[in-house]
């Protein structure tokens, strides 16, 4: 996490960076388009990068700001959100039958 030269905070993994305040996000030095429940999304995994969060903890966190999400609808923004991300080399990785997790694309 860093300070920006506005004074809002920044969250950064790898190539990607999100700025909590402005609900902004880049990677590779490109402004990413998303919509306000991928935002959501964004910051909830960009809090606790390399870290498995769970599907009832995005649905915990989306309701306490205001976004009530089903099940099914989180694993369509995650969908969403995966496709944008990859192209930088980030991505979030499926942790079966427990969430997911973002990181940097591993080669196998």
């Amino acid at each position: 996490m860093r300070i920006n030269a506005t004074g809002a905070t920044v969250l950064q993994h790898g190539a990607l960076f999100y700025d909590r305040v402005g609900r902004t996000a880049e990677m590779n030095g490109h402004a990413l388009v998303l919509s306000e429940r991928e935002r959501t999304l964004l910051e909830i995994f960009m809090q606790q990068p390399g870290q498995m969060v769970s599907k009832a903890q995005i649905i915990e966190m989306m309701c306490e700001r205001g976004e009530p999400v089903s099940t099914n609808a989180v694993e369509v923004y995650v969908h969403r959100l995966r496709k944008k991300l990859e192209v930088g080399g980030v991505r979030i990785y499926t942790v079966r039958g427990q969430g997911y997790c973002l990181d940097e694309a591993r080669t196998i």
